[in-house]
């Protein structure tokens, strides 16, 4: 049996708090750490029907991708509906945690889980998030303290590098220098041109430790004004984590037979899949993601995809888009249809880690607000 504490650092790892937009409210939203869970719900939206859910099956973690209190409050009062399922969660035992926009982008997130479900190939993010913000110090240090001043940044967090610490460069030469009048060199005589065996240490930090990093080489170095590089490097592409996914089907369909797979793909809702574009156009390479997605419209055409699925499209920049020559068909879907097919993911990974020591179910409940269609 694991405790709520161990599961949240878990989730915390799979979807890093540090991802979330600003503006968003993820992690343990009720619940002790130090409590045993033996079973876990899981669902798009942490509504009343899923809190009944919850509490019918003794559930004692309910995780849910849309955050209950998205916004600040002061209170959660059983006076209005989220206070109401609160108060209904606390006192039936049951945790609350929510993993959202930390989420949507990475390995095993929303997006990547709608592509695999429609069976796209290649897939990889549609607009690649940037990498942490790197630097890289190069020294110039006497042979002789070398050691010394390399030890020095690798303790200050300086050369990890993935699963690898302690990383740096080195390369030899001649350093040339004169100490003038109020100087009081390490080496050499005030006056005198003096040259000397030094060796070029480079190494690799994460930006956020540069103060850190300075100071441990200029505490560590013998001279008096030790010459250094702090130079800031480009930003990489994360290969694994971005907003949305592109990829291509297995074999091209026309658009009408691709949006009747999307239907068949997805769970049932009363909005179904709308269509823009000619229903025997060749779709090929499909672009989407999960949740609402048209800040992602210009991407998808730029990286010339045939289709665009997503949620929550609205008028003004579907049609605008529609206007390009080149631009994808759009495909339409119900936002909680499109993100549940993230949930039975989930599942598995969470099985995988837990194994046969808590139960983790995913709730058939259809929390998608819309009923009917006329």
């Amino acid at each position: 049996m694991a405790t709520l504490g161990e599961i949240t650092a878990l989730l915390d790892d799979w979807f890093p708090p540090h991802h979330a937009d600003d503006w968003d409210a993820v992690g343990l939203v009720l619940g002790d750490p130090a409590v045993d869970v033996r079973r876990i719900l899981l669902a798009v939206d942490p509504v009343a029907a899923v809190v009944d859910e919850a509490v019918a099956e003794d559930t004692d973690l309910l995780i849910c991708h849309h955050p209950l209190f998205l916004k600040a409050v002061h209170g959660f009062a059983a006076t209005g509906p989220k206070g109401r399922l609160a108060h209904r969660l606390v006192t039936n035992g049951c945790a609350l945690f929510t993993a959202h926009t930390n989420a949507d982008s990475p390995t095993g997130g929303v997006s990547e889980s709608l592509a695999l479900a429609l069976g796209l190939v290649d897939v990889r993010p549609l607009e690649a998030d940037l990498g942490a913000p790197m630097d890289k110090i190069v020294v110039f240090a006497p042979a002789s303290s070398a050691e010394e001043v390399r030890a020095a940044l690798v303790a200050a967090g300086a050369g990890a590098i993935g699963d690898y610490d302690s990383a740096s460069f080195t390369s030899t030469g001649e350093g040339r220098f004169r100490p003038l009048d109020g100087a009081r060199p390490t080496i050499g005589a005030v006056g005198h041109l003096e040259v000397v065996d030094e060796v070029r240490v480079e190494s690799v930090f994460a930006r956020h430790l540069r103060p850190a990093v300075v100071a441990a080489l200029l505490a560590a170095h013998p001279y008096e004004e030790p010459a250094y590089d702090v130079l800031e490097l480009a930003p990489l592409d994360e290969p694994d984590r971005g907003s949305g996914r592109i990829g291509t089907l297995s074999a091209p369909l026309p658009l009408a037979e691709f949006a009747a797979l999307v239907s068949s793909v997805l769970p049932e809702t009363a909005h179904g899949v709308r269509v823009a574009g000619e229903a025997d156009t060749v779709i090929e390479t499909v672009a989407l993601c999960g949740g609402a997605g048209d800040f992602l419209l210009d991407r998808a055409r730029a990286a010339g995809a045939d289709a665009y699925l997503t949620s929550d499209l609205r008028h003004h920049p579907a049609s605008e888009l529609r206007e390009h020559p080149d631009a994808p068909a759009l495909l339409d879907v119900a936002h909680w249809a499109a993100e549940s097919t993230w949930l039975p993911v989930l599942e598995r990974r969470l099985v995988a880690a837990l194994g046969d020591t808590v139960e983790v179910r995913v709730s058939p409940t259809n929390t998608d607000p819309w009923t009917f269609r006329v």
